[in-house]
């Protein structure tokens, strides 16, 4: 009698954590997306070479988990909405396509690519903001600085300030990171301009 009443506690828990894990919600996975900013003419191609340094972004969101801030103090991690990859790694990667696209080369690319050969000009990105008030907004703010080699052996540098508040456009996560793809399409065009105004002042 005994081991049957065991027998039935035991095959009761194999049962309830078996329901357990049947009523866990899926989880989801989400990427950056490339995008050149509506109307903004993609110039032809380019002999430019440009490097994007290792980029900082805060503890806070650099994590798989999406992060909605939710008040001043306070953020909530969604563990069932997760980044397919590191964005620290996905982000300077889809900032060099769209830079790409905009200058008309091939030859932007984050440090994680390993190009080899002369570089003319390298991007350092410091984003101390990159979240989402309650699903609402995308916030972006990033402190950026160009360095470009001159033939002299000098360094002309250019530093800027991107700051881009979106409102999301649809409902959920996908629409959540959508909306941080064209944040990044926006800065990408304000570097790019920067890169360019250099250029114009070439000796």
């Amino acid at each position: 009698m005994r081991w049957r009443v065991v027998r039935a506690v035991a095959v009761t828990l194999i049962i309830g954590s078996m329901s357990g894990c049947l009523s866990s919600p899926p989880t989801h996975f989400y990427t950056l997306s490339v995008e050149t900013p509506t109307g903004h003419q993609t110039a032809g191609r380019s002999a430019l070479r440009i490097a994007i340094d290792p980029m900082t972004i805060p503890e806070v969101v650099d994590r798989p988990q999406f992060v909605v801030r939710s008040g001043p103090n306070t953020v909530s991690f969604i563990e069932d909405h997760r980044w397919a990859e590191s964005l620290k790694r996905e982000i300077p990667r889809v900032l060099a396509e769209n830079m790409g696209r905009l200058l008309g080369t091939d030859e932007v690319w984050a440090s994680s690519q390993h190009r080899s050969g002369p570089v003319g000009y390298r991007l350092s990105v410091d984003l101390p903001k990159f979240e989402t008030n309650s699903g609402k907004e995308v916030l972006l703010e990033a402190l950026w600085t160009i360095k470009r080699a001159l033939p002299d052996g000098e360094d002309q540098r250019k530093t800027g300030r991107s700051s881009v508040h979106l409102s999301v456009d649809g409902e959920g996560y996908q629409a959540i990171a959508s909306t941080y793809s064209r944040a990044l399409a926006v800065m990408s065009e304000e570097v790019v301009d920067a890169i360019r105004s250099m250029e114009a002042r070439t000796p």
